[in-house]
């Protein structure tokens, strides 16, 4: 058995709330990801690609014709500080260019966007410390659970090995998932029947370092950024796991639902002023339409962004690219 249960005297098993464990698909349509990721971007394409149908479609470039990209920019979810710099973007760019027609103003958002969201565009690099420990952060219902089985797969397909720990004890269905992903996957997962985050944490850390395993992803209990007391809770999480292994955590990563539009923004924000946030996993693409709260990450708190999400399956978990991504919204 994969799974390590610290049980103290006179106290009941876990018994799952009425929230069964979620069963990730293992298989997506035979499309490429470039398709999947067009798809899914479907519905912000579609909110941002019908208002700019009429702003490409020829005339001239003039300042009416980029105050109505203003607005198409601002509705796309991409926010004030992140529009207000692809229009300096684009401007500058139709001046060195010397466009005239507004259908060659395409290219320069196009340009412009991508530019804005490369720096986000960095890998994540586990070969530095072994094991690697990753603390995974996130409101709930953002997807974190199911991110980090989808994680653990990734890292598998790697040839790493994988140990999980359990540390959402706020909710006793979290920790039966992540248990019954782990035992079908073989993943191996440190779960306790009480105590809290803590504690899971630093037991999974220090049986990491004794079994020899390449990655620990350390799931917390879903939060918002309001609550004191929790953010607290998770920091401590932290030092916790910093007792266990100095060097760590090497990666402290939240997972952002992308339906959240600017509130997204705001989790960045909270989140990264209390742990110090190293990357972000942006979940749910595939059923909103605001797409553009990137470009409002980049430019206000440009935090690494790892892996974007698109589905339920469990390829659907894929490293984050700025130009597949952009190319993906105007195609």
């Amino acid at each position: 058995m994969f799974n390590l249960f610290r049980k103290k005297p006179e106290e009941k098993p876990i018994v799952a709330e009425t929230e069964q464990p979620a069963a990730i698909p293992e298989t997506t349509p035979a499309l490429s990801w470039a398709q999947r990721l067009k798809a899914s971007l479907a519905k912000t394409r579609d909110k941002l690609g019908k208002n700019l149908a009429g702003l490409f479609g020829g005339g001239q470039i003039d300042d009416a014709l980029y105050e109505e990209l203003e607005t198409v920019l601002l509705t796309a979810d991409m926010g004030v500080d992140a529009t207000l710099h692809l229009l300096k973007d684009v401007r500058e760019r139709v001046s060195l260019g010397g466009l005239k027609d507004a259908s060659e103003l395409r290219g320069a958002l196009r340009s412009a966007l991508i530019d804005l969201l490369a720096p986000l565009e960095v890998p994540l690099d586990i070969s530095g410390h072994h094991p690697f420990i990753l603390m995974v952060a996130g409101v709930n219902g953002a997807g974190k659970t199911t991110s980090i089985g989808k994680l653990a797969k990734y890292f598998q397909s790697q040839g790493k090995s994988v140990l999980l720990a359990a540390g959402d004890t706020f909710r006793a269905a979290a920790r039966e998932q992540l248990v019954v992903w782990g035992e079908r996957n073989g993943v191996q997962v440190i779960a306790q029947e009480s105590g809290d985050s803590a504690s899971v944490a630093f037991d999974a850390v220090n049986a990491a370092k004794a079994r020899g395993v390449d990655v620990v992803i350390v799931d917390t209990a879903g939060r918002l950024p309001t609550q004191l007391n929790l953010m607290e809770e998770i920091r401590k999480v932290k030092r916790v796991v910093q007792k266990a292994e100095p060097t760590g955590p090497h990666e402290i990563m939240l997972v952002l639902d992308a339906n959240t539009g600017q509130n997204a923004l705001a989790q960045v924000k909270a989140f990264d002023d209390a742990l110090g946030l190293t990357g972000l996993i942006l979940t749910k693409l595939d059923g909103t339409a605001k797409g553009g709260t990137i470009a409002a990450i980049a430019k206000q708190r440009p935090v690494s962004l790892r892996f974007i999400g698109i589905g339920e399956s469990i390829d659907d978990l894929r490293p984050f690219s700025a130009t597949e991504y952009v190319e993906a919204l105007f195609e």
